[in-house]
């Protein structure tokens, strides 16, 4: 299974967020899964791809813009370079199973809800899991409920996020769909 994750490239974050993230990398490794990422040599993505790394992942794929390439992971195993970023999420989304959000900034934000409509419109089961760190996603998936409910939106199924808080939940969410 190839498993997309959207997440922060800063530093010095909680160790609570670093564990979890850890914890989603071991599970990639130990699955045999591909991990692919946003490539970036810092953060939570290095974070998650040196535990992927360390637990056996063959197959780390890093999705970086050409302005970016400086930036590269080493821990890569196939490096694709994105025109832009809005080239570089349709990449990510074009190689993903699942898709994971960890704690990110706007960036992060925009890859969720931009996989999010591509995977409603082209009528896919692809799930998205959320990690709601202390909350930080209520406002975002409180809104896109608010509009799957609206006269706006065509599908009721516009938020098809799955919300989990910790890294237990996140691997169980992860053991269930692997099953499937």
């Amino acid at each position: 299974m190839k498993i997309v994750v959207y997440c922060s490239a800063n530093s010095d974050l909680p160790h609570e967020i670093v564990d979890i993230a850890s914890a989603l990398g071991r599970w990639i490794g130990e699955g045999g899964h591909t991990l692919v990422y946003g490539g970036v040599n810092a953060g939570l993505m290095h974070v998650t791809a040196q535990a992927a790394r360390e637990a056996g992942c063959k197959r780390i794929v890093g999705i970086v813009p050409k302005f970016f390439k400086h930036r590269a992971d080493p821990l890569c195993t196939k490096l694709k370079l994105a025109r832009d970023l809005n080239d570089r999420k349709s990449m990510l989304i074009g190689n993903g199973d699942v898709f994971v959000v960890l704690p990110g900034g706007l960036g992060t934000i925009d890859e969720w809800v931009s996989t999010l409509s591509h995977i409603v419109v082209e009528g896919s089961d692809r799930a998205i899991i959320v990690v709601n760190y202390k909350g930080m996603y209520l406002a975002q998936t409180e809104q896109l409920r608010n509009t799957a409910s609206s006269q706006f939106a065509r599908a009721a199924s516009i938020d098809r996020s799955i919300l989990v808080n910790d890294s237990q939940e996140l691997i169980n969410k992860l053991n269930e769909i692997s099953m499937l």
